[in-house]
C-alpha cells in the first residue's frame, strides 16, 4: 500500500521554550518551513501523522506535500532533532523545493546479491561503509533509494561511489568535490575463517607433487 507523503502544517507565532513545551503537551511537533526565496514559516505538525511517516524509509528521500491551510508546498526534510533518550521528535526543519532548482538529499542504499557474493560464501563479512548516499538532482529526478549489486564481490573487494549506477539526472555530491572523495560504499572484509582458508590454500600449493 502506497503511503501518502503529506504533512498538515499549522502556522504558529509563539516561540521560546515555554511555547515549545505547550505545543508538545498538545501532541504537536514544532518545526519550520524555509527556502525557495521565501520567508521562514514556523509551523506545528501533528504528532501521529509525523510519527507514522517516520516509519517509512523513504520519508527522508521523498518530496513531501506540506499542507498549510489552502496552500500546498513541496518540501524535503533537512534536519530532525530527537530527544536525547526518549523516542520523541523535538523539532523538524523542512526546506521548500522548486521544480527548477537542484536539491541535495541523502538517499538510502539497497544492497542486493549478498548470498551470491563469492567473498561472503568463503566466510567474508559484507561491510556497509555507507548507509545512504548524498545526491544532487532536480526534485523530479529524486530516487527513493539506490540499488547496489554485490553478487560478484570477493574478499577484499569493494564497490565505490564512482561504480554506482545512478538514475539519469542524479549526481553524487561527494564526487562533485573530486576523485579524492570516491569513498567505498560496501565491501567484503576478511575474517579469521577466510584468512585461515587462504593460508591452507597457500600451504597446499607449496607442497611438492
Amino acid at each position: 500500500m502506497t503511503v501518502e507523503m503529506r504533512l498538515d502544517a499549522h502556522p504558529r507565532t509563539e516561540t521560546g521554550r515555554g511555547a515549545m513545551r505547550r505545543l508538545r503537551r498538545a501532541r504537536r511537533v514544532p518545526g519550520v518551513v524555509y527556502g525557495a526565496g521565501r520567508e521562514p514559516q514556523p509551523v506545528a505538525l501533528e504528532n501521529d501523522q509525523l510519527y507514522r511517516l517516520l516509519e517509512e524509509e523513504s520519508f527522508f528521500s521523498t518530496i513531501l506535500q506540506v499542507q498549510m491551510g489552502s496552500e500546498t508546498e513541496q518540501a524535503i526534510v533537512k534536519d530532525l532533532q530527537r530527544h536525547p533518550f526518549k523516542p520523541l521528535v523535538q523539532h523538524i526543519d523542512l526546506q521548500r523545493v522548486r521544480d527548477d532548482q537542484p536539491i541535495t538529499v541523502h538517499v538510502p542504499l539497497h544492497i542486493h546479491g549478498e548470498e551470491q557474493s563469492p567473498g561472503v560464501k568463503k566466510g567474508g563479512v559484507l561491510h556497509h561503509d555507507l548507509l545512504d548516499l548524498e545526491v544532487v538532482c532536480l526534485p523530479k529526478d529524486l530516487p527513493p533509494h539506490i540499488d547496489i549489486d554485490v553478487s560478484s564481490l570477493k574478499v577484499g573487494q569493494a564497490v565505490h561511489i564512482s561504480e554506482l549506477t545512478l538514475p539519469e539526472g542524479v549526481q553524487s555530491a561527494a564526487l562533485q568535490q573530486g576523485e579524492g572523495h570516491d569513498a567505498p560504499v560496501v565491501s567484503v572484509q576478511a575474517t579469521r575463517k577466510t584468512r585461515g582458508a587462504s593460508s591452507g590454500d597457500e600451504a597446499e600449493s607449496s607442497e611438492p607433487e
